[in-house]
């Protein structure tokens, strides 16, 4: 009896383990985050989109899109990975990342840094000719503003927003690249510390060198949640193989600079989540006259 008992209940256990990861492959949360500065006038709303890969929800993703026009934002903050760097039946599956953000650029201002994805196309010309430059020559040309190591300051705020593109060298998996003190300034210039520096880097393991570099606020994709999440232990797994990676999803903090770590949207190689359904970000950063 007791051996039939546990039969069925390793059988419960294994049909609700297949459930949960229907589910969270196959659906995205909304999470919100409320941030206090001194440094901006008024409120201001941030959708905050990583790592597609060329996933679609619903019919063309229009949930998705409906999803972030229920928000309403002020901006859309894109950190990358909208598909994926290789070639499906003979040819990159771009259309469904495109879609989504020519889509709300009709809509809303877009700021877009690259992931390793968009890096690997960029780098390679010799495998993969001019795809990056027609690619990102279409989502200019729709409105997208595309930073590559440079930055723009948001019309009427005291906002300023770099995107960090990085050398694939620094997505390599098991054992993380060192960077050098000053690296981020040599990319990017300095950070504007009269303003409210946002930036845009696809790879968290970096948060410390961005808050050193003077990132008010850091946005990362690319560790997709740790694919898998176990509760009190956080992310399974993140692309460089990292076991039970330190940034794995969510909010971290260093001092007063903050980092918000998306958990995706999509998936790539492992097409799993499990306790970790793709996810869509609101930031709302909110003007305080004191925030010591």
């Amino acid at each position: 009896m007791i051996l039939y008992i546990c039969i069925a209940a390793i059988a419960a256990l294994i049909i609700l383990c297949i459930a949960v990861i229907y589910h969270d492959t196959h659906n995205f949360v909304v999470r919100s985050y409320d941030i206090d500065t001194d440094k901006i006038s008024g409120d201001y709303t941030m959708v905050f989109l990583s790592d597609l890969h060329g996933y679609v929800y619903g019919n063309n993703n229009d949930s998705l899109i409906k999803a972030i026009d229920d928000i309403a934002p002020d901006a859309v903050m894109c950190a990358g990975d909208m598909f994926i760097g290789t070639r499906i039946h003979g040819r990159i599956q771009y259309e469904a990342g495109l879609h989504v953000l020519t889509e709300l650029a009709g809509r809303y201002k877009v700021y877009m840094a690259n992931g390793n994805h968009e890096k690997k196309i960029k780098t390679f010309t010799k495998k993969y000719g001019n795809f990056y430059d027609r690619y990102k020559d279409t989502l200019k040309r729709a409105g997208v503003i595309v930073l590559e190591n440079d930055s723009v300051n948001i019309e009427n705020t005291a906002i300023r927003v770099t995107g960090l593109d990085l050398p694939l060298e620094y997505f390599k998996k098991i054992r993380k690249r060192h960077m050098n003190a000053g690296y981020i300034d040599r990319l990017v210039g300095a950070a504007f510390k009269d303003k409210y520096q946002i930036l845009i880097g696809h790879n968290p393991q970096y948060f410390p060198e961005y808050a050193a570099w003077g990132a008010d606020l850091s946005l990362a994709g690319h560790v997709h949640g740790g694919i898998i999440r176990l509760p009190f232990l956080g992310g399974v797994i993140s692309p460089s193989i990292a076991l039970f990676p330190k940034y794995d999803g969510g909010e971290f903090r260093i001092g007063n600079r903050r980092m918000i770590l998306s958990r995706g949207l999509g998936t790539h190689t492992i097409h799993v989540r499990m306790f970790n359904p793709g996810e869509v970000d609101v930031i709302r950063l909110h003007e305080v006259k004191d925030v010591t």
